[in-house]
């Protein structure tokens, strides 16, 4: 209640995920109390928020660390998503709440208090170009003979994830948000809730531009497309069973549902896979910088550098070869 009342530092309203992941860290952080028997540095026990002092915290980011960081970073997987310092971020919000409301000693501003760092993240993998020839195989090629709803809509997804949009923004999309005639799409802005004038402009691919055309045919005869059902919606990505627009887990369960079925190993890919294909694929067609950054929205070099990164060595291997005899 008290982040659904307030501003982030960017003085916008906080994000329904934003929200539930400080709450998730505070409900961690209150399992983690009940199982610990903790006694803090004045002999008391610990059974709520509000006896947590700086050897407490600690001890709960040590148990984090222990328990959910170093097992991914040992399998080689990298542990970001359990990782300590994303729990650490959300909890700040939960002890900013105490100090204002109880006058309880935020922990993050004493100097003892240890802050551990984002752990290094393994190199990204880059899809192929046969994955992706094969996963748009196996939903219909872009058929004008195909007209079953999920296949259609399928391959118009993949389609879409190779323009290199976040899981998010494709699931974010409006049909108002599209411009076939121009070959473009708009991506509005996923915090704040800003007006399209706010959003980057996606050009699209003709086939592509193809795939949705033909994705919003089969599109009009769904339920949830029909102007006259109170429930429509102009969310551009519709379920089949569910009826309602697509969430994470149904894209998430598309792409690996789509490569299995092409006859490669699903735990490869994930809609993210095809976000670092993109500006490998831009890069590599001799795309500047600049103007991958401006399409992605990327405002430090440093995205540059990440997205396509286990490719850069052989980018520029194909740079140099592609010169010739030079004397």
């Amino acid at each position: 209640m008290h982040l659904e009342t307030t501003t982030n530092k960017h003085g916008r309203p906080f994000q329904r995920k934003t929200i539930n992941a400080y709450v998730y860290a505070g409900v961690a952080l209150s399992n983690w109390i009940g199982a610990s028997q903790h006694v803090n540095a004045l002999g008391v026990a610990v059974t709520s928020f509000t006896d947590v002092d700086v050897p407490t915290a600690n001890a709960f980011f040590r148990w984090w660390y222990q328990t959910k960081d170093v097992p991914k970073s040992q399998d080689g997987q990298g542990g970001y998503t359990g990782g300590v310092s994303t729990t650490q971020r959300n909890l700040r919000a939960l002890f900013a709440y105490l100090a204002e409301e109880y006058d309880h000693p935020n922990p993050y501003l004493d100097p003892k208090f240890h802050k551990y760092a984002a752990p290094q993240l393994s190199k990204p993998k880059t899809l192929s170009e046969e994955f992706i020839q094969d996963c748009l195989q196996v939903t219909g090629n872009g058929s004008s003979k195909v007209r079953d709803f999920l296949t259609v809509r399928d391959h118009a997804m993949i389609r879409v994830l190779t323009e290199g949009l976040r899981a998010e923004e494709v699931l974010n999309l409006r049909v108002q948000d599209l411009d076939l005639p121009g070959h473009t799409l708009v991506v509005v802005p996923l915090k704040g809730d800003r007006n399209s004038t706010d959003g980057r402009v996606i050009p699209l691919q003709p086939k592509t531009v193809k795939a949705l055309t033909r994705y919003l045919r089969v599109r009009q005869e769904h339920v949830l497309a029909n102007p006259e059902n109170p429930n429509a919606t102009p969310f551009l990505w519709l379920g089949t069973r569910s009826r309602r627009p697509l969430k994470y887990m149904a894209l998430y369960r598309m792409v690996k549902k789509r490569a299995a079925e092409a006859g490669y190993d699903p735990d490869a890919v994930t809609p993210h896979s095809f976000c670092h294909t993109w500006a490998d694929d831009l890069l590599t067609a001799g795309i500047s910088g600049e103007n991958v950054m401006a399409v992605r929205g990327w405002k430090s070099p440093a995205m540059l550098r990440r997205y396509g990164a286990d490719m850069a060595s052989q980018r520029a291997v194909n740079a140099v070869h592609a010169l010739g005899d030079r004397y």
